[in-house]
């Protein structure tokens, strides 16, 4: 028996039969295609919703609040009426009707808005402009750091968010997360999915679009940068909007890579 042959064959296996183990394989989804990702040299992740855990962040810090100023307010509602806020006001500025506003200033107009519907009218100023920084305070999901310390062995790793730059430095100072770069709508002046804020990113990388991997846990944003030629890593997250919502979560083929979760994701690349 010629063992040189066998030995490749049994570290093939082993690796499958590990991946199987660990349970990370989804159901329908292709494992990474390695030649097509060699290319990559920087991952770029969308982050409300992918990194961070907005509405169970929003709904504790609306909750602690409540404690202190001693009134009673549904503050899973009142998350989800401030994320829902958030497409349309961007929109606005995309069409033109708003002009270039950061994220922190449209979230505070929708803040303004919700106040009178969900009784907080007695918010002072100061209370009102330290709970609209609730969104520089938004806690990671679990696996986000040591996912991200993880891929961050083998890629520079960078936010691409529609936050604004002040807003991702606040949040990866409080939630510990090792971005080697904030990059941000901000400096492009546009809003995803407009093509110029994935353009910019790379170009402020120095790479070119497909050295470059998008991860998200939303389609439409990975279809946009797929568009322009960037590779794509698709991570849902079921519970986004909280428990018992319908959540498509169906691995697409036409994605690179597709993962459970950031540890999941670094598993399938083969980093340790």
């Amino acid at each position: 028996m010629n063992i040189s042959l066998w030995v490749p064959r049994v570290f093939a296996l082993t690796a499958v039969v590990g991946i199987l183990i660990a349970g990370s394989v989804m159901p329908g989804r292709a494992q990474p295609d390695a030649g097509r990702l060699a290319m990559v040299k920087a991952m770029t992740f969308d982050v409300f919703g992918t990194v961070v855990d907005w509405r169970s962040s929003i709904i504790k810090e609306g909750q602690e609040l409540s404690g202190r100023l001693g009134f009673e307010v549904d503050w899973a509602q009142f998350a989800d009426d401030w994320r829902g806020g958030y497409g349309p006001a961007m929109r606005r500025v995309r069409n033109g009707e708003l002009p270039w506003t950061r994220i922190d200033d449209l979230h505070r107009m929708i803040l303004d808005d919700l106040i009178p519907k969900h009784g907080l009218t007695l918010l002072g100023e100061a209370e009102r402009d330290n709970f609209n920084r609730v969104w520089h305070r938004l806690q990671p999901w679990p696996d986000t750091v040591s996912g991200l310390t993880r891929l961050r062995k083998r890629y520079v790793l960078a936010t691409l968010s529609n936050g604004n730059v002040a807003l991702l430095v606040n949040m990866a100072k409080h939630s510990g997360l090792p971005w080697d770069a904030v990059l941000s709508s901000e400096l492009a002046r546009h809003y995803k999915p407009d093509p110029e804020v994935y353009l910019t990113a790379a170009d402020l990388l120095g790479l070119e679009p497909e050295e470059v991997m998008m991860v998200a846990a939303h389609k439409g944003d990975l279809r946009a940068a797929a568009a322009l030629g960037f590779k794509t890593a698709y991570v849902p997250r079921p519970l986004e909007y909280g428990p018992g919502r319908e959540v498509d979560t169906t691995p697409d083929a036409s994605f690179d890579v597709v993962a459970s979760d950031f540890n999941d994701f670094a598993d399938q690349l083969g980093i340790r």
